[in-house]
């Protein structure tokens, strides 16, 4: 790749996102290759200040929607709480996952492959995009509108063995959210534009701050220590990222036209970061958010410290990159600013004992 296609990465197996409960990143960048591209300096730092700002959107609107998810006794918004076994077995079946695409794009044709994946990913954006739009179609719908309640409804068997399959209730407003996101994943579906992939990747990202709960500031360590390791070998070590990165065709990443300036929307070459790279330190913002609240003093310090964490590292990605002109696995600087802040402030409020004691809730 040449310099202006490298950048903090993203991680296929954030594909899937919804499978696996969470996303885990990173690696490389993979942009448009088919010219050599020199970004202007304006159009470089649009692109990645644009990125940074995408990125915090969700892990602060995800980490406080967290808060009221957690006290949520809706069964379609309970989150997926994840525990410290499932958080050493992460990387691991994110590291089969990864090799596994890797042999699928090598053993099979890629074009097939990108197509199951847009359709899969077509349905998958919808619904994310549909809940991430329910609070604020909530406050815009018009009170004039009648607002009709609805049940889908699917059993099996019959008199006294009937069982439920699904049962979900919506309304209206779900509806109007519904179609809008029709609407996106349609322009996605047909024309794959830059916009349309971030709305889709910012409601994954959001979605996943929201509804995955780490059980306790010790999972999330191990969790974020494991895709430490995880992330440095499979970039630094192979070039199994870097190729399914670039065969991978998904809203799992966001993008942003480093020559914009230049060629309006259509614009072509590429910056991007991976979902990864937003969700796996969101969760754990989050999750000291919830800490915070717990305590009951009135006070953000450890999300705000977390959060602060999290610009530092990224803003050192990108830095560390362009300095030595090598694309960085983001994760390398991420987890230790967002686990190293919150418990140097812990330290010093002598809090760290009660920090890694607590539950997330």
């Amino acid at each position: 790749m040449s310099e202006a296609e490298q950048g903090p990465a993203l991680a296929p197996e954030a594909a899937v996102l919804d499978a696996l409960n969470a996303t885990e990143s990173n690696g490389t960048e993979a942009l448009n290759a088919t010219a050599k591209f020199v970004a202007t300096p304006e159009g470089t730092a649009l692109a990645y200040g644009s990125l940074v700002f995408m990125a915090l959107l969700p892990i602060f609107f995800g980490a406080l929607r967290s808060v009221s998810c957690s006290k949520s006794k809706n069964s379609a918004d309970m989150p997926e709480t994840i525990t410290s076994r499932d958080a050493a077995r992460f990387p691991i079946i994110a590291s089969c996952t990864l090799f596994g695409l890797y042999l699928f794009f090598k053993v099979f044709s890629q074009e097939y492959i990108n197509l199951l994946l847009s359709v899969y990913f077509f349905v998958l954006g919808i619904l994310a995009l549909s809940h991430t739009m329910s609070p604020l179609m909530c406050r815009v719908f018009p009170s004039s509108l009648p607002n009709k309640q609805y049940q889908l409804l699917f059993t099996q068997g019959s008199g006294d063995s009937k069982e439920e399959i699904v049962n979900y209730e919506f309304d209206t407003k779900n509806l109007v959210c519904l179609l809008i996101s029709s609407v996106v994943g349609v322009w996605y579906l047909l024309k794959k534009h830059w916009i349309a992939n971030n709305l889709f990747g910012l409601a994954f990202a959001l979605n996943g701050v929201e509804l995955l709960h780490l059980n306790n500031v010790s999972t999330g360590c191990i969790l974020l220590g494991g895709l430490f390791v995880y992330d440095v070998f499979w970039v630094f070590g192979t070039n199994v990222m870097v190729t399914v990165a670039k065969s991978f065709e998904a809203p799992i990443k966001l993008v942003f036209p480093q020559d914009l300036l230049e060629k309006g929307l259509e614009a072509s070459n590429f910056a991007m970061l991976g979902l990864g790279d937003i969700v796996i330190p969101g969760i754990f913002i989050a999750l000291l958010l919830r800490f915070d609240v717990s305590l009951k003093k009135n006070s953000r310090t450890y999300f705000y410290s977390s959060f602060l964490a999290y610009i530092f590292g990224l803003g050192l990605t990108i830095f560390v990159m362009h300095t030595f002109k090598h694309a960085q696995p983001a994760l390398l600087y991420l987890v230790p600013a967002c686990v190293g802040f919150p418990v140097i402030v812990a330290l010093f409020k002598g809090e760290l004992t009660e920090m890694f004691s607590r539950g997330s809730n």
